[in-house]
């Protein structure tokens, strides 16, 4: 059974900076494009940076220049840093990971809470 296990949340200052990482239980990590996602209390779940196995990275734009998304296809991990964080970043933040062979694969982590505090 897959899973992707999120750590790294925690209570942080507005302007501190915080690394999420999510751990897939995957048996080819490397063929999976990954996503991180959020979701704040009342709002509907939002895209924060997606990384493709090739590599490439995509932004929303409310984290561009302040959030990194990187991968470690020898430790089925990928990462978020998160830097500069702003109240309005607390959220659950949720990892992801989809593949597309003949059909869909796409699996969910329970996320990890995210709290800045101003």
């Amino acid at each position: 059974q897959v899973q992707l296990v999120e750590s790294g949340g925690a209570l942080v200052q507005a302007g501190g900076s915080l690394r999420l990482s999510c751990a897939a239980s995957l048996s080819i990590f490397s063929i999976y494009d990954m996503g991180w996602y959020r979701q704040a209390p009342g709002k509907q779940r939002e895209l924060v940076a997606s990384i493709t196995s090739g590599g490439y990275t995509n932004y929303a734009d409310f984290v561009k220049g302040r959030f990194t998304i990187s991968r470690d296809n020898a430790k089925n991990t990928v990462y978020l840093q998160m830097n500069s964080v702003k109240p309005e970043d607390t959220a659950v933040y949720v990892c992801n990971a989809q593949m597309v062979a003949v059909r869909r694969y796409e699996y969910w982590g329970q996320g990890t809470q995210v709290t800045v505090s101003s």
